[in-house]
């Protein structure tokens, strides 16, 4: 073998052995997902309390 094939061929197995890692999901990855979700229901609790307010101010308004 030549150097340049041996050289690709490191290249090619590093490359897969970083994918091979990137696939695994740590516990940083569960915590950034438990914190999205935990952010998008308050969210939506704090729009669902913004609708029952305006609803309020209409009904009073009639």
């Amino acid at each position: 073998m030549n150097t340049k094939t041996l050289g690709f061929a490191a290249i090619v197995a590093a490359f897969s052995l970083t994918l091979a890692a990137c696939e695994q999901e740590g516990p940083a990855e569960r915590a950034g997902k438990a914190v999205d979700n935990a952010v998008d229901t308050a969210g939506d609790k704090i729009e669902d309390a913004g609708d029952k307010v305006k609803d309020a101010v209409d009904d009073a308004k009639k």
